[in-house]
């Protein structure tokens, strides 16, 4: 095949299954170090996903007492994030590794049903399983770096 040419259209944005943490990092935290990834689904150059189970996890995790958000406040973090959300049905006995925290299997059924990207954590059950699964398991900080060399992100 040829090289693309610019009246070709444009490549999707990535699709990424972001772990709790990272979203949490991502909406809660505006200039820490996970931030960009907040801007970045905002600008719609990556697509987040979610499923049903994810979600839910995301809403259960936001009204934990030792965050101290309003349910106007749980509301609108929800609203950064779930309408700009690719939904995938994550259909039942998909098989994706043992993992230690059953927590996270969601994340892992929600990568393979999905056919993502990338599934983005810094959780280290998660990370241990890369060389094991079928989609790239990265922290943030590789995943922007590889973006930044993609020229998907600015620098």
């Amino acid at each position: 095949m040829g090289t693309r040419s610019s009246t070709t259209r444009p490549v999707s944005p990535p699709r990424l299954v972001l772990d709790i943490n990272v979203v949490l990092s991502a909406l809660l935290f505006s200039s820490g170090a996970i931030a960009w990834l907040r801007r970045e689904w905002q600008a719609k150059t990556i697509q987040p996903l979610a499923s049903r189970e994810t979600t839910m996890e995301l809403i259960r995790v936001l009204a934990y007492p030792k965050f101290r958000l309003t349910e106007d406040e749980r509301e609108d973090l929800l609203g950064d994030i779930l309408p700009l959300c690719e939904t995938v049905t994550v259909p039942e006995g998909i098989g994706v590794p043992e993992c230690r925290d059953p927590l996270d299997r969601p994340f892992l059924e929600l990568a393979v049903a999905a056919e993502a990207d990338w599934l983005v954590t810094g959780d280290k059950d998660l990370l241990d399983l890369a060389s094991n699964f079928s989609v790239l398991i990265v922290t943030p900080a590789s995943l922007r770096d590889i973006l930044v060399k993609r020229r998907i992100i600015p620098r």
